[in-house]
C-alpha cells in the first residue's frame, strides 16, 4: 500500500513539473512569435521626411537622422487608401478643398499674346536690278516712307552699259524706232525714267550712279541692307507696313481650341495703356498646331488709326464663353493635379476626420484660368488636395498604394529597401 503511494506522489510530481517547463515554453514561444510578426509590419519613417517609409530601423536616406516608429494602425482602410500622420501633414503643408460646382458663363478666357503689324497691308520696295547701293536714304525702323520719295543711290555695270545703248540708239531713233523703243522698255522695266534719263541723252554723258524713288507708302518695319551692300533684281530693301491696323495675335491651347470660333468678341487690354480698352473679333483660327507648344495662333484684328498699338506690345485678350446647355461644371484648381503621360491623377481625403487619402485618376476638360474642369472621376463634394499634392503621391509610392507614376498598387523600390546602416 505504502509502494502504490510513493508510485502517486511522483507521478504528481512529474505532472507538475512537466506542466511548468513545457507549458511556460509554448507561452514563451508563442509571444515571441507575436512580438516577431508585430516588427515585421512595423514602418519607421523620418521625422523630417515623412515621406521615407522603411520596414526596419536605421537612418533616413535624406537627412541621416533615426528613424522613428511610423503609425501602424490600417484597420478600416481599402486595399487602395494609406494614411498620414499629423505630423507629416504638417510638415509638407498638405492642404485640401472640397470639390464644387462653378458657373463659368460669367468667367472669361484670358489669353496672351502679341501686337504685330497686319501682313494684308504690307509691302516691299525691291531692287529692279543689280548693283550696289552708295547711298541708303532710309536707315531707321518707324520711319514714315512716301511713294516716289528717293530711297537709295545705286551704282550697276548694266545700267551703265544701259545708258551707252540708249544714247546710241536715240542718235538713230529715226532710222530704227523699234531698236530705240527697245532700250527704253529696258530702263521701264528697272524703273528709271523721266528726269534722269532726259539728263543722259541731253548731256550725252553716261551717270555712274541712278536715285531710285520708292514705290510704297507706310511705315518701315524692316530693312534688309545697309550701305556698300550688293542688291540683286528682285531682293527686298525694306519693308513698309500700314498701321492704321494691326493683329493681335494670341496662343490657344489645344484643350481650348473648341472654346474658339471666328467672329467672336474680344477685348484687348495691354499695361502700356492701363485704361483703354481695345474691342475686335476674332478673324482667323491657324489650322495647323505647333506641335513644339502645342498651340494654335488666334488673330484679331484691332483698329489703330491712332497708332498708338506698336507692333511688339504684349497685350491680354478677353473672350467670354459661349453659352452651353450646362452651366455648371466641376472646377479644380490646376495645382491639384498630376500628369503622367496621358493621365491626370488627383488625391482625395477618404474620410472626413481621419488623414486618410487615395488616388483617383481624372479626365480634364478645358482649363480656365486656374482651374481645370472635371468630366470624369470626381464628385461634388469629395475633399480634394490641392497642396503638398507631390508629398502625398511620395507617401502612397514608398506605402505600394496606387501612384502617379503606379498605376497599379505594388511597393516602389527607393535603393534602401534591407540595407542596414550603421551609426
Amino acid at each position: 500500500m505504502k509502494k502504490y503511494i510513493i508510485y502517486t506522489a511522483i507521478l504528481a510530481l512529474g505532472i507538475l513539473l512537466g506542466s511548468f517547463f513545457f507549458g511556460g515554453e509554448s507561452t514563451s514561444e508563442t509571444k515571441h512569435n507575436h512580438d516577431i510578426e508585430a516588427a515585421d509590419s512595423q514602418l519607421w519613417t523620418c521625422s523630417m521626411h515623412p515621406q521615407i517609409m522603411l520596414p526596419e530601423p536605421g537612418l533616413c536616406p535624406i537627412c541621416a537622422m533615426d528613424l522613428i516608429p511610423a503609425e501602424s494602425s490600417t484597420q478600416g482602410l481599402l486595399a487602395d487608401q494609406f494614411k498620414l500622420s499629423e505630423n507629416a501633414i504638417a510638415l509638407a503643408n498638405i492642404q485640401t478643398t472640397l470639390v464644387g460646382t462653378s458657373t463659368v458663363n460669367e468667367d472669361g478666357i484670358i489669353l496672351s499674346g502679341k501686337i504685330v503689324e497686319n501682313e494684308d497691308n504690307t509691302a516691299i520696295q525691291p531692287a529692279h536690278f543689280n548693283g550696289r547701293i552708295e547711298k541708303l536714304y532710309v536707315t531707321s525702323l518707324g520711319e514714315k516712307v512716301t511713294k516716289g520719295q528717293a530711297v537709295a543711290q545705286i551704282y550697276s555695270a548694266d545700267l551703265i552699259a544701259a545708258q551707252q545703248e540708249l544714247i546710241t540708239t536715240y542718235s538713230i531713233r529715226e532710222s530704227q524706232p523699234q531698236l530705240y523703243k527697245a532700250v527704253q522698255n529696258k530702263f521701264k522695266n528697272w524703273k528709271i525714267h523721266g528726269d534722269q534719263l532726259d539728263e543722259v541723252l541731253k548731256t550725252g554723258q553716261v551717270k555712274t550712279s541712278f536715285t531710285i524713288y520708292s514705290h510704297v507708302s507706310g511705315v518701315v518695319t524692316e530693312i534688309a541692307v545697309s550701305d556698300g551692300a550688293h542688291i540683286m533684281d528682285g531682293k527686298p530693301i525694306f519693308k513698309v507696313s500700314n498701321l492704321s491696323t494691326v493683329w493681335a495675335n494670341f496662343d490657344v491651347y489645344e484643350n481650348q481650341i473648341s472654346l474658339f470660333k471666328k467672329g467672336q468678341d474680344i477685348e484687348v487690354i495691354t499695361s502700356a495703356y492701363a485704361n483703354k480698352v481695345f474691342k475686335g473679333t476674332v478673324d482667323f483660327i491657324d489650322p495647323i498646331l505647333d506641335t513644339s507648344t502645342r498651340t494654335v495662333k488666334l488673330r484679331v484684328v484691332l483698329n489703330n488709326k491712332d497708332q498708338i498699338l506698336k507692333p511688339g506690345l504684349f497685350v491680354e485678350g478677353k473672350i467670354k464663353r459661349t453659352t452651353t446647355s450646362e452651366s455648371d461644371v466641376l472646377s479644380i484648381p490646376t495645382t491639384a493635379v498630376l500628369w503622367t503621360g496621358k493621365r491626370s491623377v488627383v488625391y482625395i481625403k477618404s474620410k472626413t476626420n481621419e488623414p486618410v487619402f487615395e488616388m483617383r485618376e481624372i479626365t480634364l476638360g478645358n482649363q480656365i484660368g486656374d482651374n481645370y474642369q472635371v468630366l470624369e472621376g470626381l464628385n461634388n463634394g469629395d475633399e480634394l488636395v490641392t497642396n503638398g499634392t507631390f508629398t502625398v503621391d511620395a507617401a502612397a509610392q514608398l506605402q505600394g498604394k496606387k501612384s502617379m507614376m503606379n498605376k497599379n498598387s505594388g511597393k516602389v523600390m527607393t535603393g534602401h529597401e534591407g540595407h542596414q546602416m550603421n551609426k
